[in-house]
């Protein structure tokens, strides 16, 4: 079942400021494709059109519209790599995969810049870079150690001093960091919207209000099967993420949804603007219960991080948001506050995406634990990949069985107790 989404998530930066939208029909047809895909987020649509330039013709349904969930809410920031670092990657994959799945999620946000490049998406792409400034000695010990290891392999990575933070970031609240510049911005749903009208334009046939119900083997290869019709393909991809449902057997219960959250200041004033991430970058800290933050091109401030399940709860995260905001940039006085808005992040147990194959003929990747915009997108490239036919060895990266989390059920306290855990260790690290 599609989430229902919060009044306290409903007033997105994103919808207000987005770009005309195409009007994507219902499936009301029986169709026919080469390859079905289910979702029209980041994975789904950069799979669509990495499969219809080579040929190969596509369908895809959303049960919402383009960019409706995570793609359009998140904070559409640019971020290379992962949660593990390239010594661990390679450590776990070993020495054949393992680097070149480290050249794969280091290069990830060449795959979104070269879609916004090669389809002129209008998107406010920026590429100034990500900075990740630390909270603690602990967090800057880890930014020195992540950045060591990225310049092993050649990424333009630096690490920054308390000074540095301060003069680029415009507060004093962080005692150093690193930089990143592979990383940058974009305006994540004019980013979906835009690839969404590149793959019509190129021949995929993009439904909307299309909630797939049902994958069905059958002798003209797989069905999937929506309320109005179905279409019938060779291979079908799963790109669902965070608000995967049951179709897919137990891919529902290998992710955990977690609600993140964001505000947005009115436009700040050109003088209180110039001293907030004065060179275009955006910025994650290290915080296990990370804060999130960067400027629109209109010079809104925006802040988010972890939300809570119950509108109450969501209301408060908000409100917690925009008194952090205050205190680390205590330069923007009495702003008004113009937008709230959030949307499920997928979380996995080893905080790694997962790319698994359902049974024969059916491909899901999900699970991009907070990264999605980079990895999601360079995901859907190798979801194409697959569907073509590529080796599972040859793949950028490796092909897993769906692993249920153990004890699902409880996941909603599970999650808030270890949100106060990691909560309470912030504040002890600082």
């Amino acid at each position: 079942m599609i989430r229902n989404e919060l009044a306290a998530s409903a007033n997105s930066l994103w919808h207000a400021t987005a770009n005309a939208s195409l009007e994507f029909l219902r499936l009301e047809e029986r169709a026919r494709a080469d390859v079905a895909i289910i979702g029209g987020g980041f994975t789904g649509l950069s799979a669509a059109l990495h499969l219809v330039e080579r040929g190969v013709k596509v369908a895809l349904v959303e049960a919402e519209h383009p960019g409706w969930g995570a793609s359009g809410r998140n904070g559409g920031q640019v971020i290379p790599g992962l949660k593990d670092d390239p010594e661990t990657i390679v450590k776990r994959w070993g020495p054949e995969l393992g680097p070149r799945l480290v050249r794969f999620v280091g290069g990830a946000p060449d795959v979104v810049f070269d879609l916004v490049h090669r389809y002129a998406i209008d998107c406010d792409a920026s590429r100034a870079g990500w900075i990740q400034p630390a909270h603690s000695a602990s967090g800057l010990e880890t930014a020195k150690r992540r950045a060591e290891e990225w310049r092993q392999w050649d990424a333009d990575v630096d690490v920054l001093s308390a000074a540095d933070v301060a003069s680029l970031v415009g507060t004093d609240a962080y005692v150093g960091g690193l930089i990143d510049r592979r990383g940058g911005g974009i305006h994540p749903l004019n980013f979906a919207l835009g690839m969404a009208a590149a793959a019509r334009r190129a021949g995929v046939s993009i439904y909307g209000r299309s909630k797939a119900t049902s994958i069905e083997k059958s002798s003209e290869g797989m069905i999937v099967r929506t309320p109005g019709g179905q279409i019938a393909a060779g291979h079908v991809l799963v790109c669902t993420n965070a608000y995967t449902d049951g179709l897919a057997g137990p891919l529902a219960r290998s992710v955990v949804p977690v609600r993140s959250v964001q505000v947005a200041t009115r436009p700040l004033s050109e003088n209180v603007r110039a001293s907030i991430l004065p060179e275009g970058h955006v910025a994650s800290d290290t915080r296990r219960l990370l804060m999130y933050f960067r400027l629109d091109r209109d010079g809104r401030l925006l802040m988010g991080g972890r939300g809570a399940y119950s509108e109450n709860g969501t209301r408060k995260q908000q409100e917690n948001l925009r008194r952090a905001t205050k205190a680390m940039f205590p330069q923007i006085g009495d702003v008004e506050w113009d937008y709230f808005w959030g949307g499920f992040v997928a979380m996995t147990r080893d905080h790694l995406p997962h790319l698994h194959e359902i049974r024969p003929g059916v491909t899901a990747a999900l699970g991009y634990n907070g990264r999605g915009v980079a990895m999601a997108t360079a995901m859907g490239r190798v979801l194409a990949d697959r569907a073509l036919g590529v080796e599972d060895r040859d793949l950028d990266f490796p092909v897993t069985g769906v692993s249920p989390i153990p004890f699902y059920g409880f996941r909603k306290p599970l999650v808030s107790a270890l949100a106060a855990w990691y909560r309470l260790r912030d504040g002890m690290g600082r």
